[in-house]
């Protein structure tokens, strides 16, 4: 309460000190006499200026992000996955595994390379390579998938290649080499899927 009256009392104390007030007549008195007549008087008149204030718009140049994105409906070869797990009786699911990265500078293939079976663990392996084609400032994201037919299973992603500095990337754990990421997974896994 006290900062809302606070505020208005600054407002206020603006609104004022930004006037210009011109007096525009003397103050005068009514005259009167001993036998009780009076003459009218005057009150004084002031003009009061008040700050011009525009509204409007103007045009700037201004970084405006935007975004394009196509997306077209192709036909392709996914890879499919079917899992029977032993002695497990669980309903399986259909489901599609998709990794995506979010590049800038040069253009980025993304590729699943293997997938590795652990218990009920799943770890989809991808490379992330640079290309030679230069997109500018633009960014843009690349993906790979399959199609796996298990049941619920946890999956973990693991991208070989440099992380690009985009926060999108945050969300995979990314290595430097293959060989880095089998002393990471160190234990046993079965490679259900190699390309």
């Amino acid at each position: 309460m006290k900062i809302k009256t606070l505020a208005l009392s600054a407002i206020m104390a603006t609104l004022i000190l930004s006037c210009n007030v011109n007096q525009k007549k003397e103050a005068e008195l009514p005259e009167v006499d001993v036998d009780v007549t009076t003459e009218e008087g005057q009150l004084p008149t002031y003009e009061v200026n008040w700050a011009d204030v525009n509204v409007g718009t103007t045009t700037k140049t201004v970084e405006i992000p935007k975004i394009v994105i196509v997306m077209e409906e192709e036909e392709v070869e996914v890879p499919f996955i079917d899992v029977d797990m032993p002695n497990d009786d669980s309903e399986k699911m259909e489901r599609n595994i998709v990794i995506e990265a979010e590049v800038t500078d040069k253009e980025h293939d993304l590729e699943i390379k293997e997938v590795w079976a652990s218990n009920n663990n799943l770890y989809v392996i991808s490379e992330l390579k640079m290309l030679s084609q230069d997109i500018g400032d633009k960014k843009m994201r690349v993906s790979d998938q399959l199609t796996l037919n298990a049941k619920d299973l946890n999956v973990k992603h693991y991208i070989i290649g440099e992380r690009p500095d985009r926060v999108f990337n945050n969300q995979h754990t990314y290595v430097k080499s293959m060989s880095d990421l089998k002393t990471k997974l160190e234990g046993d896994y079965r490679v259900i899927y190699s390309k």
